[in-house]
């Protein structure tokens, strides 16, 4: 068990079953050293728990839980890219967030926060990352969060 799932049960959680695409594009590519992670919506193992929009249908603490769900999916594909070795991860380098919601919703970047800070604890001060969250008018199946990533490995 890799540093990162030891830490995860301590918090907890675990990881899903990586999700499957649903259009044209793969989960990661590979670059050297560097992982693109395609975004990940709030789903678990196959069931979107947060449909909507938030300011609407959920609250605040909903989005974060629902960005969380993002990164814990980002993780399971992350371990794949990493042949199943996430003791391979460095660092997580950059991190882009979108909350499906109305356009005067303001709490867009605490709401990524869900993600952001699920990274940091597991990875310390190399799970600081660069950011974008925005806010958008609708995600694939609806979802209240995606999550894209770019991780360093070994």
């Amino acid at each position: 068990m890799s540093r990162i799932e030891k830490r995860l049960a301590e918090l907890g959680l675990e990881l899903p079953t990586p999700p499957s695409p649903i259009a044209n594009f793969v989960p990661w590519t590979v670059q050297g050293t560097t992982v693109f992670l395609a975004g990940q919506v709030c789903e678990w193992n196959g069931t979107v728990p947060y449909v909507g929009k938030l300011g609407r249908e959920y609250e605040l603490d909903d989005g974060i839980k629902a960005a969380r769900l993002c990164a814990l999916n980002l993780l399971a594909c992350l371990k794949l890219a990493c042949g199943g070795d996430l003791d391979r991860v460095q660092r997580c380098l950059r991190v882009g967030g979108f909350v499906n919601c109305n356009p005067e919703y303001e709490f867009v970047p605490m709401a990524i926060n869900g993600a952001s800070d699920l990274f940091v604890a597991l990875l310390g001060e190399q799970g600081r990352h660069a950011r974008t969250a925005v806010g958008v008018a609708s995600l694939p199946r609806r979802a209240a969060v995606e999550v894209d990533a770019i991780f360093e490995i070994a």
